[in-house]
């Protein structure tokens, strides 16, 4: 699938050594591919290395089902309108099993009706954590005891991963399909 994006075009040929190494990395991980914020980041291949290690735990080896780190991404990329980041991740979330309603409310950035509590409570801790940058007690204690703490600072992981992800999607203007309709309205 094409990628646009605002970033002058970069060239295997055009890279170097360090650039070149970080791709061969990426390219041979479980992404395969330059999609997202690589695209951008590949410019800088000392924020691409941690950047592209630190997301692959994030999104593949957390203690969170992939259902609820998916969820956490969709939310995230909903509150900062990231489009590519929802082209992306909102067929992912889907077939690990957030629902149609769910999806469809947070992409119109409406509190969902969960059938689901630990995903009400995945919601409930990204909306504390954006809205008000912390955590109340209350909070805190339920995700402590619906997931344990190593999940639960995972979690934050997560949130905080693809916030970066989300703001560097946005300011390089980041498209993965630039002919289907964009989840989010431009501002």
């Amino acid at each position: 699938m094409a990628i646009q994006s605002r970033l002058g075009a970069l060239a295997e040929d055009q890279m170097d050594d360090a650039q070149r190494a970080v791709l061969k990395e990426i390219l041979s991980g479980p992404r395969g591919n330059l999609d997202g914020p690589f695209l951008a980041w590949i410019h800088s291949p000392e924020l691409a290395n941690h950047a592209q290690r630190l997301g692959a735990f994030c999104r593949y080896s957390t203690r969170l089902e992939l259902r609820l780190t998916e969820l956490a991404i969709l939310f995230t990329a909903a509150w900062w309108q990231s489009q590519a980041e929802w082209q992306i991740h909102e067929p992912i979330a889907r077939k690990a099993g957030v629902s149609d309603t769910v999806i469809e409310a947070l992409r119109q950035q409406a509190a969902p009706d969960f059938e689901r509590e630990d995903e009400s409570l995945v919601y409930r801790v990204g909306k504390a954590l954006y809205v008000n940058r912390r955590v109340d007690d209350a909070l805190y204690a339920e995700a402590i005891e619906a997931f344990g703490e190593p999940a639960v600072v995972e979690l934050i992981g997560v949130l905080g991963y693809y916030a970066l992800v989300a703001m560097t999607l946005n300011v390089f203007a980041v498209r993965r399909d630039a002919d289907a309709p964009l989840p989010f309205v431009e501002p």
